[in-house]
C-alpha cells in the first residue's frame, strides 16, 4: 500500500499543471501557420533578407553623385613672409558643397549593383529554405506528440485492465474459486504497469515542449488530430527527383551564389583599370592678410573637371584577388554537384521510407482488430473461468504490442510523407 501510495502521488504531481502555465490547443494547420511567422529559423531568415536590402542600397549608392558640404575657418602664420614686406598672418574662411560622380568605373559599380541584386534573390531562397526545414520539423514533432498521447491512453488502458484483474482476482478469493497467490501476482501486476503511466505522461509533456520551442511558443502546447492517416503510394523516384531540382532552395540558392561570385570577378578585375570621374565644388572664400595694405579678399567660387585615375599597376593585388575569386566559383561548382547528388539520396531514401511506412501501417492495421478480438475473447473466457488469468494476461499484451507497433508505425509514415515532401522542395 506504500509503495501504491508513493506512485499515485508521483503521477499526480506530473499531471498537474502549474497555476501560471496555460494549455494552447492546436491544429496541425495552425501549428504550420504559428511556425511560419514565429519560428526562430524563419525570423533570422527575414532579418537576413533584410540585411541584403540594405546591402543592395549601399551598392547602388556608388552609381549615384555624392553631394559633401563643407565649411571652416583657419589662421596661419608665416614669419618669413614678413621679411620680403608681406603680412605674416593669414585668415582664412570658406563655404562649399562638392559633387563626385563616376562616369566610367570599368564595370565595376555595375557589377556591384547586380551582385547585391543578385544576393537579395539569394536571401528570398533563405527565406524559403527555412520555412520548408520548420515545415516539415513541426510535422514531425506534431505526430511525436500524437504517438506520445496515443501510447499515454494505452498505458492507461492497460494500467485500468490489471486493475480489473486484480478486482476479479480479489472477487473470486472471497468466492473461495481462486488462492491468494493469485491475488498477488494481480496485484503485482497492476503495480508492474503504473510506472509506464508515468513514463508516457513524460512523454506526452516533453513532446509537447519540443513542439512549442518550434513555435517559438512560450505556453504548453496539446495537439489536436488523429495520428492516423489514408497510405498513398509516393512517386517514383525519377519523378520526385526532378520536382527537388527544380524547387529545393538550397540549390537554387547556391546557383545565385555563383552568379554573385561571377560579378565578384568583374569587379576585383576592374580595380586595375582606368576610370573618370567628375568633380565640381561651389561655394564662398575670404582671405585676409595682414600687411600694412591690410589685404582681403571674399566671394563666390566653384570648380569642375574631369579626372582620370588609372592605378596601371598594384603590386600584383588584383591579380591576386582575382585568382581568388575564381577558385572561389570553382568550388561553388563542385558544391552544386556534391548538393545534386546528396539531393538525390535524400529524395530516394525518403521515398523508401515513405513506402516501407505506408506498407507496415498497412500490414498492422489488421492486426490490432485481431488482437482486440482476441482480448474480448480471453477476458470473457476469464470471467467465466474457462481461461486463465495468463491467458488475459497474453492478449492484452499482443494488443498493446499491436497498438504500439501500429501507432508508432503511423508516426513514422507521417514523418517520412513530411520529409519525403521536404526532400521534393515542395514543403511550404
Amino acid at each position: 500500500m506504500k509503495r501504491h501510495l508513493i506512485l499515485s502521488i508521483a503521477l499526480l504531481l506530473l499531471a498537474t499543471t502549474p497555476a501560471h502555465a496555460e494549455l494552447r490547443h492546436l491544429t496541425l494547420d495552425a501549428a504550420l501557420a504559428l511556425a511560419a511567422e514565429q519560428n526562430y529559423a524563419v525570423k533570422q531568415a527575414q532579418e537576413y533578407r533584410i540585411g541584403l536590402d540594405g546591402r543592395y542600397v549601399e551598392e547602388r549608392a556608388a552609381a549615384l553623385p555624392q553631394l559633401t558640404a563643407t565649411a571652416g575657418a583657419g589662421l596661419s602664420r608665416d614669419a618669413s613672409q614678413e621679411a620680403m614686406g608681406a603680412g605674416d598672418r593669414q585668415e582664412n574662411e570658406s563655404a562649399e558643397i562638392s559633387l563626385t560622380q563616376p562616369l566610367f568605373t570599368w564595370g565595376k559599380i555595375g557589377a556591384g549593383i547586380r551582385a547585391a541584386k543578385v544576393a537579395q534573390q539569394s536571401g528570398d531562397q533563405s527565406i524559403r529554405s527555412a520555412r520548408q526545414k520548420t515545415h516539415r520539423d513541426v510535422i514531425v514533432a506534431f505526430v511525436d506528440l500524437l504517438l506520445a498521447n496515443e501510447l499515454q491512453r494505452f498505458a492507461g488502458e492497460n494500467l485500468q485492465q490489471k486493475e480489473r484483474h486484480r478486482q476479479e482476482a480479489e472477487r473470486r478469493s472471497t468466492l473461495g474459486v481462486a488462492t491468494d497467490y493469485d491475488v498477488l501476482a494481480a496485484t503485482v501486476a497492476e503495480e508492474n504497469a503504473r510506472p509506464e503511466t508515468i513514463r508516457a505522461l513524460n512523454r506526452v509533456r516533453s513532446a509537447g515542449e519540443r513542439l512549442a520551442y518550434l513555435l517559438a511558443f512560450p505556453e504548453e502546447v496539446v495537439a489536436e488530430g488523429e495520428l492516423a492517416m489514408p497510405v498513398a503510394e509516393p512517386l517514383t523516384f525519377v519523378e520526385a527527383l526532378k520536382i527537388a531540382i527544380e524547387n529545393r532552395p538550397e540549390l537554387a540558392e547556391l546557383r545565385l551564389q555563383k552568379q554573385i561570385q561571377e560579378e565578384l570577378i568583374r569587379i576585383y578585375g576592374a580595380e586595375n583599370k582606368p576610370r573618370l570621374d567628375l568633380r565640381s565644388g561651389a561655394g564662398w572664400r575670404r582671405i585676409e592678410i595682414d600687411n600694412a595694405a591690410g589685404d582681403t579678399g571674399s566671394g563666390p567660387a566653384w570648380n569642375a573637371g574631369v579626372y582620370l585615375t588609372w592605378p596601371f599597376f598594384d603590386g600584383l593585388r588584383t591579380s591576386g584577388k582575382v585568382a581568388q575569386a575564381r577558385s572561389d566559383l570553382r568550388g561553388l561548382a563542385i558544391n552544386e554537384r556534391a548538393l545534386l547528388d546528396a539531393i538525390a539520396l535524400e529524395v530516394r531514401n525518403a521515398g523508401n521510407a515513405m513506402a516501407e511506412g505506408g506498407a507496415i501501417v498497412t500490414a498492422l492495421t489488421q492486426t490490432v482488430g485481431q488482437a482486440e478480438r482476441l482480448l474480448k475473447m480471453a477476458e470473457q473466457g476469464f470471467e467465466y473461468g474457462v481461461k486463465t488469468r495468463l491467458d488475459a494476461d497474453d492478449a492484452q499484451l499482443n494488443l498493446l504490442q499491436a497498438q504500439t507497433a501500429l501507432a508508432q508505425g503511423e508516426r513514422d509514415y507521417r514523418a517520412a510523407e513530411a520529409n519525403f515532401v521536404w526532400a521534393m522542395g515542395t514543403a511550404e
